[in-house]
């Protein structure tokens, strides 16, 4: 194999993903006009993720993140007791 076809299919991918991307945001912005994004964080999940900000929010600062303030669902579901739903004591 031709080392430029092969470097040609090994770049394709990259590039549609690229054109997709560039597409998408170029219809987004006729739609809804300029948009400054910033990293935001799901409170429900405790992820982050890259997203459009609105404009009265400022983005979400890692360095403040404290992970003992994070509500994991399991955990809370493991800390009721199944016969009144209550509470469970911790020992």
């Amino acid at each position: 194999m031709d080392a430029r076809l092969l470097a040609g299919l090994i770049l394709v991918p990259f590039m549609v993903v690229f054109v997709h991307a560039v597409v998408h945001e170029l219809r987004r912005y006729t739609s809804e006009g300029r948009s400054q994004y910033g990293l935001t964080f799901n409170e429900e999940t405790g992820t982050t993720h890259v997203g459009a900000l609105a404009e009265d929010e400022s983005g979400f600062d890692p360095d403040s993140y404290d992970p003992s303030d994070y509500n994991d669902p399991e955990t809370e579901a493991r800390e009721t007791r199944p016969d009144d739903g209550g509470p469970a004591r911790q020992t």
